[in-house]
C-alpha cells in the first residue's frame, strides 16, 4: 500500500494472512477496486450502533423437523429439611432445597439467612476475590419483605427468600453493573435483567453481584483474579468466575452464570459447583452483556443438581428482549428412574489425554444405575474450525474497544486474551466465516441424528471436543462433581491455540481440588440430564464435601 492506495504488493501480503494465492493478473484486477470495498466497511464502522443491538440473522437450534418435547409436570425433589443447624456454617452450606424448607416452615427467615450470607461475603469475599459488588441494602430489604409476604400467607416457590449472586454482566437497576473489565467502570443501568427481574418475583434475594473475567472471559477482572477455595492460588476458572467461587465457598444460596464457551462448566469443574447451561434459547438474555449473540446461554450454578432444577424452572422462557429466545416447557420428575434410558458415550473421548480415572468410573456408577450405555462415533470434521464464529461475534460486540484503542485497558494482556483476540479476529475472511456458519449447520445436523440413538450422553469435562460441538448445537450440559483428585497449581485458561485450553497442567505442591464429568441432553430436554444427575450425584456421594477457603 503506498499513499493511502491498495498496490498488487499489498494484496499478496495479505494472502499470507488470508490462507489463500492468486496470480500476478488477478492481483492487478483487485487492485483496482478494492479499496472501495475496504471504504464501505469504513463507513459501516462510522455507525453508531447500540451494543445490545442485536444481528438480523438469528441462531435456532432446531432442526427442520425438531418436535418441541411435551408439555410435563415439574415435579422437584421433595426434600425433608429435617431440624435447623445450629451452626451458621451448616445452614450456608445447605442445598436450596432444605433452605426452601426451613423458610416455609418459619425455622429460619430470609433476614437471618441473608445476614447470615452477608457476612460470609463480607470474611470471605475478598480472600477469594468473587465478589464485585455486595448489595446490603437491597438484600436486607428483599429479605424482610420475603419475610412479611410469608407471614400474610403468600408464598412465591422455593426461591422464596433464598440469597442468591449474579453474575455482574446481568443488569441491575440502579446498581453497577461494570461487565469486570475498566472501560466499564461507573456503568450503572436503568433496568433489571430479564433473569434478575424472574429471580425478584420468585422471592429470590440479591445479596452481590459475582466477578467475572473481562467482558466474560477467564478469572481475571478489573479488581483482580478470582480464586478458586479449594485452592486460592490458582483461579477459579471462568467466565462464570465470580459465581462458581461464591457458591463453592458458601457465601450464596446459588447463583447464575452464562457461558459462550465453558463459561459455566470450567468453574464448575475447578470449584465442584453444580453448573447447568441449558438449551440455547431458553432463558432471555434481555439485560444480559452480550457477547456472542448466537452462543451466550443463561443457566445456575448450585450446590446440587436437584438446586439447578429449583432456578431454572424460575429463570426460563422467552422475553421481547431477547429475539433468540424460545419459549418452551421444562418438565421435570425427580422421582421418575433413569434404569434403562439410554446413556451415549465416545470411547476416543474416554482414552483422550487429560482424562481422570474418575472419568471411566463415571461409567461404571452409571451402569450401576441401570443405564444402558451405548458407544457414539462422531464425524472426523475440524470442530475447531466453529470458533471463528465465536471470535467474529465477540470482536463485533466490542469493536469500538479495538479501533478506538481502549482494549489496551483491560487487566489481561497475553497471545491468549482478548485483546488479541479481537485483533487477529479482524483478519478473519467473511468467506471463511460463512463457511464455518455452514460447518456449524453440519454439525447440528449430525449430533441431532446421535441424540436420535440415546437419552443423553455422557463425557469428560474438557477431553474431546463435546464442550465445543455443544456449545455450537445450542445443546444442553450439566457439570457435576465426581469425586477429587490431587492436582497442581493450574494455568488459567486460554485461547492462544484457536481453542479453548483449559490449563489444566501445573507446578507446585497438589492439592485436593474437585473433579466434573459432564453430562449432555437433546435440545429442551433438560428434565431428563437432571433425573441422570441427580442419580449420579448420589452415587458419586461427594457433593456435601466444603472447600477449606470457606471457613
Amino acid at each position: 500500500m503506498t499513499d493511502g492506495t491498495i498496490d498488487v504488493g499489498a494484496i499478496a501480503g495479505a494472502e499470507t494472512v488470508a490462507g489463500v494465492r492468486y496470480t500476478e493478473a488477478e492481483r492487478a484486477l483487485m487492485a483496482d477496486n478494492l479499496q472501495a470495498q475496504v471504504d464501505m466497511a469504513i463507513r459501516r464502522r462510522r455507525v453508531p450502533l447500540p451494543h445490545d443491538l442485536p444481528p438480523a440473522l438469528r441462531f435456532d437450534p432446531r432442526p427442520p423437523g425438531f418436535a418441541m418435547p411435551a408439555a410435563a409436570p415439574f415435579r422437584p425433589l421433595a426434600v425433608d429439611s429435617g431440624p435447623l443447624p445450629d451452626r451458621d456454617e451448616d445452614i450456608a452450606f445447605a442445598p436450596v432445597g432444605r433452605l426452601a424448607g426451613w423458610i416455609a416452615s418459619r425455622a429460619l427467615t430470609s433476614e437471618r439467612l441473608t445476614s447470615l450470607y452477608l457476612d460470609r461475603i463480607a470474611r470471605i469475599g475478598p480472600r477469594l476475590e468473587c465478589v464485585a459488588l455486595a448489595t446490603p441494602e437491597l438484600a436486607m430489604r428483599q429479605a424482610k419483605d420475603a419475610d412479611v409476604a410469608l407471614a400474610a400467607g403468600r408464598h412465591l416457590g422455593p426461591l422464596h427468600g433464598i440469597p442468591y449472586g449474579a453474575k455482574d454482566l446481568l443488569d441491575t437497576a440502579g446498581i453497577a453493573t461494570e461487565w469486570g473489565a475498566e472501560p466499564y467502570r461507573g456503568r450503572v443501568p436503568d433496568a433489571d435483567a430479564a433473569v434478575v427481574r424472574r429471580l425478584a418475583e420468585a422471592g429470590a434475594v440479591l445479596a452481590c453481584k459475582t466477578t467475572l473475567g473481562a467482558l466474560a472471559y477467564g478469572d481475571i477482572w478489573s479488581g483482580g483474579v478470582t480464586r478458586n477455595p479449594w485452592n486460592p492460588r490458582e483461579g477459579s476458572g471462568g467466565s462464570s468466575a465470580g459465581s462458581g467461587s461464591a457458591t463453592a465457598a458458601g457465601l450464596v444460596g446459588f447463583a447464575i452464570g452464562t457461558e459462550t464457551l465453558g463459561s459455566i462448566v470450567s468453574p464448575s469443574m475447578r470449584c465442584g459447583t453444580t453448573g447447568l447451561r441449558p438449551t440455547f434459547g431458553r432463558v432471555a438474555r434481555t439485560g444480559a452483556m452480550p457477547l456472542c449473540p448466537s452462543l451466550d446461554k443463561v443457566g445456575p450454578m448450585c450446590r446440587s443438581v436437584a438446586d439447578t432444577a429449583l432456578v431454572l424452572a424460575a429463570i426460563g422462557g422467552a422475553d421481547p428482549g431477547d429475539p433468540s429466545s424460545i419459549a418452551a416447557p421444562f418438565g421435570y420428575d425427580a422421582a421418575e428412574p433413569v434404569a434403562g434410558l439410554r446413556l451415549g458415550w465416545f470411547p476416543a473421548d474416554f482414552a483422550a489425554e487429560g482424562v481422570d480415572d474418575l472419568d471411566r468410573a463415571a461409567l461404571d456408577h452409571a451402569r450401576a444405575l441401570g443405564l444402558e450405555l451405548v458407544e457414539l462415533a462422531r464425524p472426523d470434521l475440524p470442530y475447531d474450525a466453529l470458533m471463528a464464529v465465536l471470535y467474529a461475534e465477540a470482536a463485533a460486540s466490542f469493536e469500538r474497544l479495538t479501533l478506538d484503542g481502549d482494549d489496551d485497558s483491560l487487566a489481561w494482556q497475553d497471545a491468549g486474551a482478548w485483546p488479541n483476540s479481537f485483533r487477529k479476529a479482524r483478519f478473519l475472511s467473511a468467506v471463511d466465516l460463512v463457511g464455518a456458519d455452514r460447518l456449524r449447520s453440519l454439525v447440528m445436523r449430525d449430533t441431532d441424528a446421535l441424540f436420535g440413538r440415546v437419552d443423553a450422553m455422557i463425557g469428560p469435562c474438557f477431553a474431546g471436543p463435546m464442550l465445543t460441538i455443544t456449545n455450537f448445537t445450542g445443546h444442553p450440559c450439566l457439570a457435576l462433581r465426581a469425586g477429587f483428585r490431587r492436582s497442581p497449581t493450574r494455568r488459567r485458561l486460554s485461547l492462544a491455540e484457536g481453542r479453548l485450553d483449559q490449563g489444566e497442567d501445573g507446578t507446585g505442591a497438589l492439592f485436593r481440588v474437585p473433579h466434573a464429568v459432564s453430562l449432555y441432553g437433546r435440545l429442551f430436554d433438560e428434565g431428563t440430564v437432571l433425573r441422570i444427575g441427580a442419580a449420579l450425584e448420589a452415587r458419586f456421594d461427594v457433593a456435601s464435601e466444603r472447600p477449606p477457603s470457606a471457613a
